[in-house]
């Protein structure tokens, strides 16, 4: 039975259709993060899950109770914002132990319980402090242990670390997800941020303008992208068109050469367009095993970036981009050499159809 549910969840603000059609079931302690572009959705979901905005149709449901038409106070869920929301007139304990007076707990109780969230969000020593006198990073630690110090059944993380600078973000993430997984809270993470999402999560949800577009692992997202909108926003990839010559043995033609599915091109008929993608990663320069696809062209241009080579290879009517390893004895390939792109069959996805 799911811990967390949405069915049939709508939400509209007068004409706009902002969340279309949603059903997701949670499991207890699982982290669920919400990946899309800004207007996709995202948040507005999240706080009808938090009970912030009503939805249009369909319900929602935490721990085999209803919650649609409860006030977030009575849904038993913690909150972390993307502005942190500290109130400035308190110091850092009084902020965490904010939502145990609102519910009337005992002095000592919230004592013992505000010194045991400092300790886990590794600042005792800034109980006494302000929130001006806190970096970016601590101020969010600070928001964490007041979401979580009232023992929520859900934590909804909304962006939190989009104000932070990248090196701070990465260590913050890292604390997050050790941290729920530690507590075994159910957790929606909301982010645009491909990296965190594929990062922190055991099941993204792909959103774009309202719809999901796709539901599953990180693996399954990022290797498996089901349509054009997924492969495009999650990584980096090459699209490119082909002519269905056999749809049975997954057969394909990409600027007139042929190459394989793994796992054939169900639903398609002979001679229909498709787009195919791949992942730079996934193609190399060698000829590879024997059953591996190959593509002929030439070198169109070579980005060092680092650790990774980039190299553009035109097949003609359309192009195709791979990575490899710097190495230092291993000069890049020259501009206008002929070469021969390999790769499996298995790393060939034929996206579905808009």
């Amino acid at each position: 039975m799911p811990f967390l549910e949405l069915q049939g969840i709508t939400k509209a603000f007068g004409q706009q259709q902002v969340v279309r059609q949603m059903d997701l079931s949670i499991a207890r302690g699982e982290f669920v993060s919400f990946l899309g572009p800004s207007g996709c959705g995202k948040t507005t979901t999240l706080r009808m899950v938090a009970g912030f905005e009503r939805p249009t149709t369909g319900t929602v449901s935490i721990d085999g109770r209803e919650v649609t038409d409860l006030r977030p106070n009575q849904r038993d869920i913690g909150m972390v914002f993307q502005s942190y929301a500290l109130f400035p007139n308190m110091t850092v304990a009084g902020n965490i132990g904010f939502g145990l007076r609102v519910a009337r707990r005992p002095a000592e109780e919230i004592r013992a319980r505000v010194a045991e969230m400092l300790e886990i969000v590794k600042l005792p020593q800034h109980a006494g402090r302000y929130p001006y006198q806190l970096s970016g990073g601590q101020q969010q630690r600070v928001a964490l242990a007041r979401a979580l110090a009232v023992r929520p059944k859900v934590l909804l993380l909304d962006e939190p670390l989009s104000a932070l600078d990248a090196k701070i973000r990465v260590s913050l993430r890292e604390e997050i997800r050790a941290l729920q997984r530690d507590l075994g809270i159910t957790t929606i993470y909301v982010t645009h941020d491909q990296e965190e999402a594929l990062s922190m999560s055991d099941r993204i949800v792909v959103m774009s303008e309202g719809r999901v577009e796709q539901i599953g692992s990180p693996f399954e997202i990022y290797n498996y992208p089901r349509t054009r909108f997924v492969a495009s926003f999650v990584g980096t990839l090459n699209l490119l068109e082909g002519r269905v010559l056999d749809p049975d043995s997954g057969r394909i033609a990409v600027d007139g050469q042929e190459i394989v599915s793994a796992r054939g091109l169900a639903g398609s008929q002979a001679g229909e367009t498709r787009v195919v993608a791949l992942r730079p990663e996934a193609l190399s320069l060698q000829n590879g095993h024997l059953d591996h696809n190959r593509l002929r062209g030439t070198i169109d241009e070579v980005s060092f970036l680092g650790s990774v080579v980039r190299v553009r290879v035109s097949l003609g009517g359309s192009a195709i981009s791979l990575d490899m390893f710097n190495q230092a004895s291993v000069p890049p390939p020259a501009r206008g050499a002929p070469v021969t792109v390999s790769f499996a069959r298995e790393d060939l996805v034929v996206l579905d159809r808009a």
